[in-house]
């Protein structure tokens, strides 16, 4: 039989509604009371009726947090990071619950998510990775956070655009500058002298392969005008895991047009890319140069070391937890873009003469 909270606070020596004020944070209590209550708690192994406290209140204590593939360590970092900052700073402060959604990028899965949390009454969501930019889905996507918002569930859009609801409701932006980091490492490149520069771009209709691709094309634009369509056959649209690397590679190799470079979606394309020239018998930076973006912890450990685009994820993830608890308040606007650097390594050099 479940415990209660009146066995709780019989246990404690103190009354229900001190414990209730212990549970839910937020009231003064004495420091040993305090420590009384919450002794009696793990001795007891009392659990909360999450379901009935939202009932109480207008949210609960549960923060859902989206990501496209939680086996992919660009997400595993950003929800790490993530659930590591919900822990209490301080007294009084109550301990966020954090249930990660897998959606594996499909949007029905994404908006599917978002009314189960909503049902949930959960105190927060915060969706990453990049956005599926379909009208449909964004008009839906917007009308399901405007709803959470207003019931009092901050939103955290954490990798990904802004959406237009309304300005007064608590939903805050963390963007990446995705086309920056793009633009300076194809700058890279092409001042390293190569100008047949592959590029193996994510899913269309993304909006990371939108901004990185179109950062990429920039530069090429900015040094000739005639480059973006001059690499136009070299460019191959892909997954971002590494099978689509490998199988996309093999495919720019298969349809013989010579390039010296190849600049991949992310790191884990990077690792599929590099397979596929070794394969071929091509030598990495000696034949062909291959960088990545993200800066996985793997790219160290690539041989040789991997020329990518640093994302600062973990200081995101915890940006993402400020903003949803509350701790930190909305940016004027409700956008704050977070910078990329580019991490020049081992895997690219000068193309061969």
């Amino acid at each position: 039989m479940a415990v209660t909270l009146a066995e709780v606070a019989a246990h404690a020596g103190v009354s229900p509604a001190t414990v209730s004020r212990v549970l839910n944070g937020g009231y003064p209590v004495a420091g040993g009371t305090r420590t009384r209550v919450e002794q009696a708690v793990e001795e007891l192994g009392y659990v909360a009726n999450g379901p009935a406290r939202a009932l109480a209140a207008a949210t609960s204590d549960l923060v859902g947090v989206l990501v496209h593939d939680v086996a992919d360590s660009f997400f595993g970092i950003l929800a790490g990071s993530l659930q590591s900052a919900l822990a209490p700073t301080g007294p009084g402060e109550s301990r966020r619950l954090a249930v990660v959604c897998n959606t594996e990028g499909a949007p029905e899965a994404e908006l599917a998510y978002l009314t189960l949390l909503e049902g949930q009454r959960a105190g927060g969501v915060v969706l990453t990775g990049g956005a599926v930019e379909e009208p449909g889905h964004t008009a839906a996507l917007t009308a399901r956070i405007t709803r959470m918002a207003a019931a009092g569930a901050p939103v955290v859009l954490c990798g990904r655009p802004p959406l237009p609801v309304p300005p007064a409701l608590p939903v805050a932006t963390v963007m990446f500058d995705d086309r920056g980091g793009a633009f300076r490492l194809a700058e890279h490149l092409l001042s390293l002298g190569h100008r047949r520069i592959a590029y193996i771009a994510g899913p269309p209709g993304l909006s990371t392969t939108r901004e990185r691709l179109g950062g990429h094309r920039e530069a090429l634009a900015r040094h000739d005008p005639a480059l973006p369509d001059a690499c136009e056959p070299l460019t191959v649209h892909a997954g971002f895991e590494r099978s689509a690397g490998y199988d996309a590679t093999r495919e720019l190799l298969r349809r013989g047009a010579p390039f010296t470079a190849v600049a991949a979606a992310n790191d884990s394309v990077a690792t599929g890319v590099a397979a596929a020239l070794r394969e071929a018998g091509l030598r990495i930076p000696e034949d062909v140069s291959v960088a990545g973006f993200d800066d996985l912890p793997v790219c160290v450990d690539t041989a040789p070391a991997l020329t990518t685009v640093r994302v600062p994820l973990r200081e995101a993830g915890i940006l993402a937890a400020q903003l949803v608890t509350g701790r930190k308040p909305l940016p004027p606007g409700g956008i704050t873009t977070l910078p990329t650097e580019l991490m020049v390594r081992g895997s690219t050099a000068p193309p061969p003469s």
